[in-house]
Order: C-alpha cells, then structure tokens, then sequence
C-alpha cells in the first residue's frame, strides 16, 4: 500500500471527498482494484490488536482517536508516511497535555499495540471509502474480480458491512455466489456471516415469492384440511380480524381448526411463542430465520406441504443457518420436517385462542369447547402461551378458572406455563 499512487493512498478524512468525484472509468476500476489487492496482501496475524485489550484500554484509544486522530493525519496523510515511529511520538505529544491524563502504564506497554490498531482503524476507513466507490459505479466492468476482492474483504474483517453491500449490489451470479460462500465459511465473524445471510435473503426473495405463486399440485399436505383452508397468511402471523363477526360458521370454523391441530400428547419441542423477545443482550433462536424462509415460501397454509417444507430446509440449509439438516433424506431432516409442521399448526391455533380471547365479546358460544381446548394445548406444550390467556381472558367464567387452577398446580408442567395460569 506504501507504493500506492493517489487517490488511493489517501488517509485523511478528505479521502471519501475525492473519490466521490472521481469518474467511474474502466482504469479507475482496474486501480481501485489493485488497491485492495494490495491491502489484502497482509501476511495473516498482520493485523489485529495482540493479545486481549481491557476495557481502559479501548477507552484510551477512542480518546485518542477523538482527540488526536486529526494531528496524525496531518503529520502523516498518505500510507507511505504512516508508521509505528510516528503514531507513537503523536501519541507521547498528545499524551503530555491531555485532560484526564493517560496512564504511563498504556504508553509504556502498549505504544506497539496502539500503532497496530491505529493502522487497523485506518485501514478499515479506507478500505470503506474505496469499497463504496465500487459499489457506486453505474456499469462495473470486471464483477468477477470486485465480487473476489469483496469477499476477502469480508473474510479478513476489512470493513465487511460494506463489501457484504457490494456483492449484495452486484447480485447473481458473482455476488450471490460470493455470499453463498460467505454464510458458510468458518473464519468469517458472526456479524458478517449475519449481513450477508440477510442479503441473501432479501436477493432471493423474488424466487421465494414466484414458488409462493405455484399451485399444489401432487403434493403431500401436512396440515389438515380444516387450516388448509385459513384464508389469513403466514406475514401476517395468521391473524383473524379484530372485527371479524361473531357468527357460528366463524365459530364453528375455529372449534375445526383447534380440534384439527389438537395434541395427542406433549410434543417433543414446545411450540414456541411467534412473538418471541429476548433481552437486550439476548441471542435470538435461530428458528426465527428459518422461519422468515418458510413464510416467504409458503404464506399459506394451504401451501405447507411435504415438498416445500423440504425445499425450505435445503434453502435454509444453503443459507448456512445452523442446525439446519444437510441431508433432505435423513432421519434427521425427517424430525425437523415434522417439528416444523407441528410449530406451523400450533401458531395458527395460538391465534384462534387469541381471536376468542381478545375479541369476542360473548362467552355463551364458546363454553365450554374453548376452554377445554385452552388446557390441553397448554399441558402439551403447543401455543401455550396464548391458550392460557385466553383462559385469563374468560376468567370470569367457572371452566376457565377451573382449567386455570388445574394448570398451575401441575408440577409436571413448565414452571413458566404454570406462572402464567397462576397469575392474580
């Protein structure tokens, strides 16, 4: 990078200035191209902070980035000119009048990682800047090599958010292709291998949506012929109408769909709440990306069949989501197929209970079958969490309460289902 002519060798935050105004010529590719090159040409263990850096550390560096950031750039402005030597007497300078002080401790022993990470930080910049005026060129010449360099540069932790952007701009072949590779690489952080998971998502959507739009034809249903016929999508949640009417074929219809999808007994995983929300520094369950899968494929109940189920487990296993079954003619793909239809039908019986919990006005209707319902889907573990409410919801009528203080006294049951029926 030292060699490096201008623009390409810029590190002062006039930079992004410049290469926004310069033209998208096929020569200008072609060197922004061996720029990148050649900021990829780092043995590996190059860069990177050494070690581990504690909190007061970090903090220190941000201060110094904040406070002197400008003064290196002026001192050294272009890659030939930065060097360790030179961060460090910056560093010293800026260190004797600062307020708060900095620890001798820091200069000491850890002017070497601060030059290090120095570097990094610029070179994350840059390599931001440099990406971004790919990925703004109207007609890109050589997609085949700027999708490569793209990909090394999510693979070595150089500004990946962006290169992720610009195969995602690149599209098929070479960017999707890219991608593909990247969701399932293993040195690629979590966070990259997140973005570019979700581009590929947003990428292949139109041929989620085309397959939403084949008949069923010769395939095998695995829901019954009662929710087949749910008229509310799955991007909806499955939602009945708030205002839906009150009439007995609405009644009737959502005593056919709970007895339909009714467990015969617990079901090896819970069914968990659609509505799922973790806490701030919670992990989400990976369920919730091969659900988004499933529901672009299949927005209908109608269209939940063998064959699509399996074609989602094989996108969903391209994706690179973990724990997704590689192999569709395993016992293990078979386990998961079942488990995803069973889910399938306890959300679309979670929001039958919420219609007639929240929403219906009359109990006279729906006693007692409602509430019988209510308590088998809760002991079984299938949309517990709503057929419980709606036996709160009723709880001024004898068979909810019943059902409540049976629910809450049976040890066998989750602690957190027996909680909620407990509830005052």
């Amino acid at each position: 990078m030292r060699e490096l002519p201008q623009p390409w060798n810029d590190l002062t935050r006039e930079r992004q200035r410049n290469l926004e105004e310069l033209p998208h010529t096929e020569a200008n590719e072609h060197a922004a191209l061996d720029a990148l090159t050649a900021a990829l040409s780092a043995p590996p263990g190059a860069r990177g902070v050494q070690g581990v850096w504690g909190d007061e550390s970090w903090e220190l560096f941000d201060r110094l980035r904040a406070e002197a950031g400008h003064r290196i750039a002026q001192v050294m402005p272009t890659a030939d000119r930065l060097t360790r030597e030179g961060v460090t007497d910056v560093l010293r300078g800026w260190a004797e009048k600062a307020e708060p002080p900095v620890p001798e401790w820091w200069l000491e022993e850890q002017s070497d990682q601060i030059a290090r990470a120095w570097a990094d930080s610029a070179l994350s910049g840059w390599a931001h800047d440099v990406l971004r005026w790919l990925h703004r060129q109207p007609e890109p010449r050589d997609e085949g090599r700027i999708a490569a360099l793209a990909e090394r540069c999510a693979e070595n932790g150089l500004s990946s958010h962006e290169a992720v952007n610009l195969l995602d701009a690149l599209g098929s072949p070479h960017g999707e292709n890219a991608l593909l590779r990247l969701v399932r690489a293993e040195g690629v952080s979590a966070v990259s291998r997140d973005w570019a998971r979700n581009r590929l998502v947003h990428m292949r959507r139109p041929r989620y949506d085309a397959r939403a739009q084949e008949p069923v034809q010769g395939e095998e249903p695995l829901l019954s012929p009662a929710v087949q016929d749910l008229p509310y999508t799955w991007g909806s949640g499955f939602q009945w109408p708030q205002d839906l009417a009150e009439t007995e074929e609405n009644f009737a219809y959502a005593r056919a769909i709970l007895e339909s999808c009714a467990p015969t007994g617990p079901v090896p995983e819970p069914v968990p709440n659609p509505s799922w929300r973790g806490f701030e520094d919670e992990e989400q369950p990976v369920w919730l990306e091969i659900r988004e899968v499933m529901r672009d494929l299949m927005p209908y109940a109608r269209l939940v069949t063998r064959e699509r189920l399996t074609e989602a487990m094989q996108e969903c296993a391209l994706l690179g989501i973990p724990g997704v079954p590689q192999d569709p003619g395993s016992e293990e793909a078979e386990r998961f197929i079942q488990q995803w239809a069973t889910w399938i039908a306890g959300w679309i019986a979670g929001e039958v209970f919420t219609w007639l919990g929240m929403y219906v006005d009359d109990e006279t209707p729906i006693t007692p079958w409602a509430m019988e319902f209510a308590e088998r889907y809760a002991r079984n573990g299938v949309a517990a969490d709503q057929a419980v409410s709606m036996l709160r919801w009723w709880d001024s009528v004898p068979q909810s309460r019943e059902a409540l203080a049976r629910i809450a006294a049976d040890d066998s049951l989750p602690p957190e289902v027996r909680e909620q029926a407990g509830e005052s």
